[in-house]
């Protein structure tokens, strides 16, 4: 997912039996469906969309038969924690037997990422986004937050920026670990030297706005030197249990409030009034055996809703878009309808993004072909290997043609 223009040819895809544009004036319903359906890429753009019997004479310098396969736009994943070393394997067992274990958890990842080298991280980074392109993510948000100081934290933003366009600066991720005691001293690092450091490898700037993390006024200050720095705000809100964090992320004008699982009416009615989308990690509850945000109740309020993986090595150690779709409609009360456009578009407005997340005319062409005859069979047939093959910018992007 390296940032790069796509190449000076085109590719024509045809006979997708159908195809999920996400532009109702393309198709049918809110996804915008077309049957027999054909999609034209030019220079990483879409030029044209239609029926394959309408296809024009001669488009495309290369040719791909969907053979009546399912295409949809690649998914947007908004929110992940790419940049890190070792795993928390036995930390996951020892969760799922009920079991203490004292040397879990984030101070865990952070020992071992600033131990890693660059090339080590780098590894890391680009098995996942392979991983995650074979799954059929083409635009992904990579965070930093395993490093917690100036040098490590400016270190994994340089990193994730070599592999995506999407970089989020998270030093408020948690306290450091040699800052115990006193997290109004690490804010302060935070919001000067950290940001100062970390802002020009970054578009966005985050903060873990719950308990045993930073407070409202702590989140705000993060936020408001994010904001002098030019990055946009992001925040980690309401996951561990009722709080302020969507407060502060509409009150900040954030781009997206992500968890939000333990919601008060007041938290719906702010979201619902603003441009913030309700970004839910499905994959981190049923990692944590949590309980799972309400998204029909979100909906229904007219909060606009995204889906994205939390893809850590802690609480969500999947890069599956498709679980994630899998467990909107399975868990969270949505339709396989709204849980495809959570994945794709609202991906796209979580990132502020109007080129992704879609495939009408000018769109950047991002399209994931499925074995499968409906995109239904994501949430249908959960667990199984559907993507036939990832294209981004017109190119294919998994890793191998595997069928």
């Amino acid at each position: 997912m390296t940032p790069a223009a796509g190449s000076g040819g085109s590719v024509a895809f045809f006979h997708l039996g159908q195809l999920v544009t996400n532009d109702p004036g393309l198709g049918d319903g809110s996804l915008g469906l077309v049957a027999d359906a054909a999609v034209v890429v030019e220079t990483g753009r879409v030029a044209w969309v239609g029926r394959t019997a309408d296809l024009p004479e001669g488009a495309g310098d290369t040719a791909v038969d969907a053979g009546g396969r399912a295409g949809i736009p690649g998914f947007v994943d908004s929110h992940a924690h790419l940049v890190f070393a070792g795993d928390r394997a036995e930390e996951y067992a020892a969760r799922m037997a009920g079991r203490p274990y004292a040397a879990g958890g984030i101070a865990t990842t952070v020992a071992a990422t600033r131990r890693a080298t660059g090339a080590e991280l780098a590894a890391t980074v680009d098995r996942l986004v392979a991983e995650a392109a074979r799954a059929g993510t083409t635009t992904l948000e990579c965070k930093s937050g395993y490093g917690l100081t100036v040098e490590h934290e400016q270190r994994s933003l340089e990193v994730a920026g070599a592999r995506t366009e999407e970089t989020t600066f998270l030093g408020a991720h948690v306290v450091a670990p040699e800052y115990a005691g006193r997290p109004d001293d690490y804010v302060a690092l935070v919001c000067g030297p950290m940001v100062e450091a970390c802002a020009p490898h970054a578009r966005w700037v985050d903060v873990f706005c719950d308990r045993g993390a930073f407070d409202a006024d702590q989140a705000a200050a993060v936020l408001a030197a994010g904001a002098r720095h030019g990055l946009a705000p992001r925040v980690h809100a309401n996951q561990l249990g009722p709080g302020p964090g969507v407060r502060v992320a509409v009150e900040a004008q954030a781009a997206s409030a992500d968890h939000c699982t333990h919601l008060a009416d007041a938290d719906v009615d702010l979201l619902a009034q603003s441009a913030t989308v309700a970004t839910l990690l499905p994959a981190c509850d049923f990692s944590l055996r949590a309980p799972y945000p309400d998204a029909r109740r979100l909906l229904d309020a007219g909060v606009t809703v995204a889906l994205a993986t939390d893809c850590n090595p802690g609480t969500s150690y999947t890069t599956s878009m498709p679980l994630c779709v899998a467990l909107g409609v399975r868990e969270l009360h949505m339709t396989p309808e709204e849980a495809l456009w959570a994945a794709t578009a609202g991906g796209a407005r979580a990132l502020r993004r109007d080129d992704v997340g879609s495939l009408r005319v000018g769109a950047r062409g991002d399209l994931v072909v499925l074995d499968a005859p409906s995109y239904l069979h994501l949430a249908y047939r959960p667990g199984v290997d559907l993507v036939w093959g990832t294209w981004r910018r017109g190119e294919r992007a998994d890793a191998c043609a595997r069928r």
